[in-house]
């Protein structure tokens, strides 16, 4: 598990291949991750956007931005935390994803940066 803490709000990141639902022949590797978002402050805070960069070793590269994630805002009270699941497909067996959010505190409405860490995505296989 990867951790970086921005401003007060701490992200864990865990990425997994998924082997069932991906088709190398076809050059589809498909990744879960599961996030942990944590609220260290003594305030809440809100996610409000998300940015992606996605890049496969095959050289493509892809931009993913918008609205919270998996369609929610979510609100995280101080010292509380939110997680969620999601995944990406990659043209390789081996890339990363690199990115941030976007929080706005829950008192003040200043918007802020919380960056993820960057993580690597890699079928099993590839490292034999």
């Amino acid at each position: 598990m990867l951790t970086l803490t921005t401003a007060g709000v701490k992200i864990d990141v865990l990425a997994k291949y998924e082997p069932g639902i991906s088709s190398p022949v076809l050059n589809s590797f498909v990744f879960s991750y599961e996030i942990s978002i944590t609220n260290t402050n003594d305030f809440p805070v809100q996610l409000t956007r998300r940015f992606w960069d996605i890049f496969d070793s095959s050289g493509h590269c892809r931009e993913v931005e918008g609205a919270g994630v998996v369609g929610e805002q979510p609100f995280i009270a101080a010292n509380e935390t939110f997680v969620y699941s999601s995944a990406c497909d990659l043209r390789s067996p081996r890339g990363r994803m690199t990115g941030y959010y976007t929080m706005q505190h829950g008192l003040t409405k200043e918007l802020f940066i919380a960056k993820v860490p960057d993580f690597h995505l890699e079928v099993p296989f590839v490292m034999n």
